[in-house]
């Protein structure tokens, strides 16, 4: 069966080209009234409207197979005729034409008499025999076929088209419906990424139970649910926090740039009237009357120009929540120790904490001009403690002074721009700023207020930043004065308005490119953090040897609770006879009594542990211990505390690197192998040779060589191991000065646990 048209195999079945043309779509086969079909597309047609008429079909389909090979045949014998002009070519067939119609004999004249008049020319015309059939019917066939040859071309080049616009299409549409969904998206953005009305969008939301309005963001899950079912092979794409925020470049010139300052100590030792004789205010009066008008920190110029920041905090306490959050902003703490009082408890717990977190410390000994005051006993407590004054040979600044007089105070100043300078503080100026906020309220009428002290780069009103899980944009700006400020730089601490959400003191703030960046780097923090809440929790003792052996912590830090003074030397003692040169036990705190809410969050804000012997936790303190997950041990046996941290530390000291020896060969030969180097004949003395192993080459007792084994043979095959009493092949890695007598020592390495 061969080619037929579309048009012709209807006619014959008696059918509409139009359903013959539907059934063809059915199989994917596009064609057109005029186009012919091959034998599978004739098939299918015939199957689906049966073959009553497919014998016909066929020889007709014969006949005019018949009739293109004639006329094949024909153009070929053209073809091979030799070229001429197109003139030429015409004449000479007339006059073939001319000389067959005089050769071919008139019936009709012969016919007819003599007598009868000659024809006029029309009646001679008439007779006149036709020129053959089967040549002008050819020929026309040939045209007509060239011609439906042509228009095939044509459609076939149009279907050409058309398939490869389709093609491009459903590429296209391959490309367009993979898509990746932001970790963080809004309705309207999904919407706008799907290529779909948010309407569309938000009715899916709603049927998996999700009621979102178009700017409130989508869950991952529900976001991917959604493409999905719109036809979209989706997958979240996981933004990284640091792709988001903002690189900053670091060829930014670092200058010099004013201290930070907390002044901690005891309660009523003089802290906030020192910081009033300092900034030349008074705050305690007015904190005496309820009323608070500064904003936590405050800057300082001295009549030379320099600058120090102080920070008005309530003591350590803040100082530890500040710390416990990651925050490092204080440079030096200043601890006030009243001359007629001593030390208190909570200058104990001040030197801890500053020590905790490696800030040095200056000591202020206040009251000096009060009766009984008494500086050189608050020097000999203090130097108990581990603060040795620099004229006793420490390293220690001891400043005398007087908050109420102002006795030694533009001293204490000069003394921390001093340790200032030997610190060497710097930070970048230019640039987006960077730094961390120190305190956080709800004002009524202005909304989210946060205190923010700038550590680099400098902060600009309508900068968009993000603090925490909370982002924003900088609308107003004011100092510790309460003025307006455009900009503050380096150590500048300013109170700003903007915030969506009041953020968490000793979160880190950062400024970035726009609004929209900043919702979604806090949107990621907001997420991770609820995922680090469920999971995370504070050092355990349980957890120590697994944290060392993933690199995390390198010293076990212990906070220590006591019934009695007594007990808590004991304890001390044994402790730190613990350490050794590879570890180290660090006793962070230790104090008689029960343990408190402080003793919590100073545990979290240095990664330790504390250990309760014969004492309890109160509720606050059990409260912030579960909220914090920090790790409380209870003991009224001191041999079991020593015992559990001494278990603990096993996993803290590095393992024991022990070699064992696997063998010894004696080399008897050497061979030198172009391209190899000097291959060691041997023979296997004691134990085992093993290829790739450690190995060293001994001659007269000293260690020429050590590396590894690098090739090992018995005759021609290499072989991984060669037992003590056989000969072997030995190349040493990058090796090759082996002589005979030579030993070839191998061994492996151990890792052996340690034990104290």
């Amino acid at each position: 069966m061969g080619k037929i048209r579309l048009q012709d195999l209807a006619k014959k079945l008696g059918v509409r080209v139009k359903d013959v043309q539907e059934v063809l779509r059915e199989w994917g086969i596009e064609k057109s009234n005029f186009a012919y079909l091959e034998e599978e597309e004739i098939q299918i047609v015939l199957d689906h409207f049966g073959k009553d008429t497919t014998q016909e079909i066929k020889e007709e389909k014969k006949e005019e197979e018949k009739k293109e090979e004639k006329v094949e045949s024909v153009q070929e014998k053209e073809l091979t005729k030799e070229e001429k002009p197109p003139q030429k070519l015409k004449e000479e067939e007339r006059k073939k034409e001319t000389s067959k119609k005089e050769e071919r004999p008139l019936p009709k004249k012969e016919e007819k008499p003599v007598h009868k008049p000659k024809p006029t020319p029309q009646a001679v015309a008439q007779p006149a025999p036709k020129p053959p059939s089967p040549s002008p019917a050819q020929k026309v066939e040939a045209k007509e076929e060239k011609k439906a040859q042509k228009e095939e071309e044509q459609i076939l080049k149009k279907l050409e088209k058309q398939i490869e616009k389709k093609q491009k299409k459903e590429e296209q549409e391959e490309e367009i419906k993979i898509v990746q969904i932001p970790e963080i998206i809004t309705v309207r953005e999904l919407a706008e990424l799907l290529k779909v009305p948010p309407n569309v969008v938000m009715a899916e939301l709603l049927k998996r139970g999700v009621l979102a309005t178009i700017n409130q963001t989508v869950p991952p899950e529900a976001a991917l649910q959604v493409a999905e079912a719109l036809g979209f092979l989706a997958e979240i794409k996981k933004e990284e926090e640091e792709t988001l925020e903002e690189e900053i470049p670091d060829h930014w010139e670092k200058l010099p740039r004013p201290p930070i300052v907390v002044v901690m100590g005891h309660v009523d030792h003089g802290k906030t009237t020192l910081l009033d004789t300092i900034r030349k205010t008074n705050v305690a009066e007015r904190e005496k009357g309820g009323i608070t008008q500064h904003i936590g920190a405050s800057m300082v110029q001295l009549p030379d120009g320099r600058k120090i920041t102080f920070l008005d905090t309530p003591g350590h306490e803040a100082f530890t929540s500040l710390r416990a959050r990651g925050a490092q902003i204080t440079d030096i703490a200043v601890l006030v120790v009243a001359a007629d009082d001593g030390v208190m408890p909570q200058t104990v717990e001040a030197i801890n904490h500053a020590k905790a977190f490696n800030v040095p410390i200056i000591v202020a000994v206040n009251k000096i001009d009060k009766p009984g005051a008494d500086p050189q006993r608050v020097r000999r407590e203090l130097s108990e403690l581990g603060l040795i004054p620099e004229e006793w040979g420490g390293d220690t600044i001891f400043v005398d002074v007087s908050a109420k007089t102002g006795q030694n105070v533009e001293t204490l100043l000069e003394y921390i721009l001093l340790l200032a300078e030997i610190l060497e503080l710097k930070a970048r100026v230019e640039g987006p700023a960077k730094g961390t906020v120190i305190e956080s309220k709800l004002d009524k009428q202005r909304g989210p207020v946060a205190t923010l002290i700038v550590q680099e780069g400098t902060l600009k009103v309508g900068d968009p930043v993000v603090a925490g899980t909370t982002y924003g944009k900088i609308r107003a700006m004011f100092d510790d004065k309460g003025r307006k400020l455009n900009s503050a730089g380096p150590s500048t601490p300013v109170e700003v308005l903007g915030f969506e959400e009041l953020p968490m003191a000793g979160d880190t703030f950062i400024v970035v490119e726009d609004e929209k960046k900043a919702r979604q780097i806090a949107e990621i923090r907001k997420q991770r953090k609820e995922q680090q809440e469920k999971l995370s929790r504070g050092l355990m003792l349980e957890d120590v040897f697994k944290k060392i052996e993933e690199g995390e912590l390198n010293e076990l830090r212990l906070i220590l609770k006591t019934d009695t003074i007594g007990s808590l030397e004991a304890l001390k003692k044994a402790l730190t006879e613990l350490s050794t040169p590879e570890v180290s036990v660090r006793i962070l705190h230790g104090a008689v009594g029960g343990i408190t809410e402080n003793d919590v969050m100073l545990a979290k804000a240095s990664q330790a542990i504390i250990i309760g012997f014969n004492t309890r936790p109160d509720l606050k303190a059990k409260e912030t211990a579960e909220r914090e997950k920090v790790d409380i041990k209870l003991y009224s046996i001191i041999y079991e505390a020593i015992e559990d941290v001494k278990n603990a530390l096993r996993g803290l000291l590095k393992p024991v690197q022990k070699e064992v020896v696997l063998g010894s060969a004696e080399v008897r030969a050497t061979f030198k192998i172009k391209g190899v180097g000097t291959v060691a004949g041997c023979y296997v003395l004691d134990g085992k040779i093993v290829r790739n192993a450690n190995a060293r080459l001994i001659r007269d007792g000293v260690v020429i060589y050590t590396g590894k084994i690098e090739s090992l043979k018995r005759f021609k095959e290499d072989v991984q191991e060669v037992a003590r009493g056989f000969e072997c092949g030995v190349k040493l890695k990058d090796y090759n000065d082996v002589k005979v007598g030579d030993i070839i020592e191998c061994y492996e390495v151990k890792l052996e646990k340690p034990s104290l």
